[in-house]
């Protein structure tokens, strides 16, 4: 039922809370997923349906929608925490590198204006934590909308380049680097690895070879606990399953000799392509084989073919990012409240800036132990001889 009325005619806000209400949206949410501008495949609703189904909480689904003339004209995904307080927070986690609210282009203002109505009523005893915002989103116009408090904190760091063809991209770097990228192009190219594209019956079988092979070249190197369990698996495989068939994403397999050596996952929107997930072979880091380079040239190849204009590295800022000189884009963390949430929402920002200045503090420290651990090691070694 309806919970408020727009701020101009035709507009009206519901409250979507139940998991079977959020599954039927899915052809008015997809056509407003692609007349979003801003819009990310983190937004899609094969996306956060999947995720939904592996990671949501039943009961706690909150999902504010604006409708023109009956048109669904925008959303926002979120669902409610208790802890550390009472919070509204993006469907799609931590495993989501962005997050965004959804709004139709062709009435930004008003839509807008509506959905932040509906956000303040939805929210009325809880602070909403909008995690990995885009520069652009439309949830910064929304943060500007917003009638209540608000604040605005740094949130991950994610490298960009432009989508171009790898030839193009070499352009940004050093004539050396250059020159030792190409090198590692005419070796893929004479060891003849073939990229196949997967199909949309064939994703559950590739998903799980993706899987064992990212286990694999993580071993005994820190791989990211999650990525090991079922939940992931299930929300992988059937969220790329959808997101294939429906042109948002492309599983790619990379085969020497007939065997499945490395496998990709590229979550792609309007603008927006990025390589989200990966497993190789470790075998190829003993032939010497730049898999990184590999991915990126057929990732820029079909960002280029397609239209899009931005490759996304997504969140990190590993070494083998920066060589290609990407621009640095740092997301957001936007929290909005009631005006009678002011002292809460303010206590709650100075404990996450205060976190985030104490994970700045280790981080920094990272390359200093290293190096004392290698002076240590050096010594013992000196010593024992």
């Amino acid at each position: 039922m309806p919970v408020a009325t727009g701020p101009r005619p035709g507009l009206v806000v519901t409250l979507c809370r139940e998991a079977g209400q959020f599954a039927a949206l899915e052809r008015e949410w997809t056509a407003l997923h692609r007349g979003c501008a801003t819009a990310t495949p983190f937004q899609s609703h094969s996306w956060l349906h999947s995720w939904w189904l592996s990671y949501g909480t039943p009961g706690r689904l909150r999902v504010v929608l604006v409708r023109r003339d009956g048109r669904l004209v925008g959303a926002a995904p979120l669902m409610l925490v208790h802890r550390p307080l009472p919070l509204l927070v993006p469907l799609g986690g931590g495993i989501s590198d962005f997050s965004d609210v959804l709004v139709d282009a062709t009435d930004p203002p008003g839509t807008l204006s509506a959905l932040a109505e509906g956000l303040r009523r939805a929210a009325r005893h809880a602070v909403i934590d909008l995690r990995e915002v885009r520069p652009g989103a439309a949830a910064e116009q929304l943060f500007d909308r917003w009638p209540g408090v608000r604040r605005r904190l740094d949130d991950s760091v994610c490298l960009e380049l432009p989508a171009e063809p790898i030839d193009a991209l070499m352009k940004r770097l050093a004539a050396s680097r250059a020159q030792r990228v190409r090198a590692k192009l005419r070796k893929l190219d004479a060891l003849r690895i073939e990229e196949r594209t997967v199909t949309e019956h064939e994703v559950p079988g590739s998903v799980r070879e993706l899987l064992r092979l990212h286990e694999l070249q993580w071993r005994g190197r820190g791989v990211t606990p999650e990525h090991l369990r079922p939940r992931f698996a299930e929300h992988l495989t059937r969220a790329t399953q959808r997101m294939v068939r429906d042109g948002d994403a492309a599983l790619t397999e990379y085969r020497l000799d007939g065997a499945v050596i490395a496998a990709n996952v590229t979550l792609q929107s309007a603008r927006l392509t990025g390589g989200y997930l990966y497993g190789a072979d470790p075998q190829l880091r003993t032939r010497k084989v730049d898999v990184a380079t590999m991915l990126l040239r057929r990732d820029a190849r079909h960002a280029a073919e397609t239209g899009r204009s931005v490759i996304s590295l997504l969140r990190g800022t590993e070494p083998y990012k920066c060589h290609w000189r990407p621009a640095v884009v740092t997301n957001q963390r936007l929290l909005l409240a009631p005006s009678a949430l002011a002292p809460v929402l303010s206590l709650y920002a100075a404990q996450l800036a205060g976190r985030e200045r104490a994970a700045g503090t280790a981080r920094a420290l990272v390359p200093v132990v290293r190096e004392w651990r290698t002076r240590i090691d050096n010594w013992r070694a000196g010593a024992g001889r």
